[in-house]
């Protein structure tokens, strides 16, 4: 079966706390990540370092420049300086194996704009399906509250977000630490490793701390938001040590390494809760003929425009939207990939039409079958104030 994993290498990872990159370490990663896509698995990097590797160009230039300077501007044409050096580093790396990257900047905007998040999504999808690796960073460049403090936490946050958006089936956490502690194993010897959480508690919040250095901007607090979301989201998360031999081949196989944060639903079953969550605030129908009615609800198809006939009220694509049938009876609620004035342009067409009569396609359905909660079968779904 193929996994979906998203791995995210934060900055004393990939510098061993020093201003270089170590490629000894990056490509150790880059082996195991070439390993797990020939077995056929997806997998994404969310990466951090450019603020680091912009620093070594500097020294290296023999620059004059006073690198401790603590302004965000600065810090910002350091990560514009270091990003291609960081990028270069990954490329020469995967070239070993024959695997192509890809480099994707994000903001905030980017996973919270609802336009944005679904090119995003879009984009990850047909990188995967095409065995390419997607690189993420944050646009440290335009991101000026990433690098004040107010960030995605040495894209801890980020790597659980990105998780979410493309359903992911593991995220890996790989840092110096081997997994999360009882207390900051770095200043206090009696520190426990937990192996498994399965709720964030007051406790395990109170166990997490801020980077201990002044290379990574996450630590432990920043690991625990990401495995707040990523639970909540259905994905499982684990915290371990990069320099462990073969970590991510043996977290494949399901291997008792690190600390692993196990969510107590999976993971299309949150997403499901998630939009009938939504439903509140959605006005929009889509109404479909009883063919379509029998591939949804009987054999968990996407739908189609083929088999759509009406559209009631407007909508913009993202929105969450009910589909029924043609006696008006509720078959499901989901996720649509188009707005309501292209749905009336493509009702009732084949899906390789789109396109043609669009001049774009998002993809040949109309609201894809993993964004979709049948009505019937959360009928006694009740949604938390």
């Amino acid at each position: 079966m193929t996994k979906r994993i998203v791995v995210k290498l934060g900055t004393n990872i990939l510098t061993k706390n020093s201003t270089n990159l170590d490629m000894k370490t990056i490509d150790q990663i880059t082996d195991q990540i070439s390993t797990l896509n020939k077995l056929g698995n997806e997998i994404l990097i969310v990466t951090s370092g450019a603020v680091t590797a912009g620093k070594q160009i500097m020294i290296s230039k023999k620059s004059n420049v006073d690198l401790d300077n603590k302004k965000i501007s600065f810090r910002q044409g350091l990560a514009a300086i270091g990003q291609p050096e960081l990028m270069t580093a990954y490329k020469n790396s995967f070239n070993r194996h024959n695997i192509i990257i890809s480099q994707i900047l994000l903001t905030r905007d980017d996973l919270n704009i609802r336009k944005r998040y679904l090119n995003f999504r879009n984009t990850l999808e047909n990188l995967l399906s095409s065995k390419i690796v997607p690189i993420i960073n944050e646009n440290d460049v335009v991101s000026v509250d990433e690098l004040a403090g107010n960030n995605f936490g040495d894209n801890d946050t980020l790597s659980a977000m990105v998780s979410n958006t493309i359903d992911a089936d593991l995220l890996v956490l790989l840092g110096e630490v081997d997994g999360f502690y009882s207390s900051d194993p770095f200043n206090n010897t009696e520190a426990k490793i937990i192996p498994k959480i399965t709720e964030i508690t007051h406790e395990i919040r109170s166990y997490a701390k801020d980077s201990h250095d002044e290379h990574g901007t996450g630590g432990m607090k920043s690991k625990i938001e990401a495995a707040d979301l990523s639970m909540s989201s259905g994905i499982k998360m684990v915290i371990a040590s990069g320099y462990t031999k073969n970590i991510l081949i043996r977290l494949n196989k399901s291997e008792d390494i690190g600390t692993v944060f196990i969510p107590k639903v999976d993971r299309l079953e949150a997403r499901k809760r998630w939009i009938l969550s939504g439903k509140n605030n959605s006005s929009g129908k889509i109404r479909v003929d009883m063919g379509a009615d029998t591939a949804i609800k009987e054999n968990g198809n996407s739908l189609l425009p083929v088999g759509v006939l009406d559209v009631i009220n407007s909508f913009k694509r993202g929105d969450i939207i009910e589909v029924i049938n043609s006696k008006n009876h509720s078959i499901c609620w989901g996720i649509t990939n188009y707005d309501s004035s292209e749905i009336i342009k493509i009702k009732g067409v084949n899906s390789d039409n789109i396109e043609s009569i669009l001049g774009h396609s998002y993809g040949e359905e109309v609201v894809h079958r993993n964004n979709m909660a049948i009505t019937e079968k959360y009928k006694d779904f009740q949604i938390e104030d």
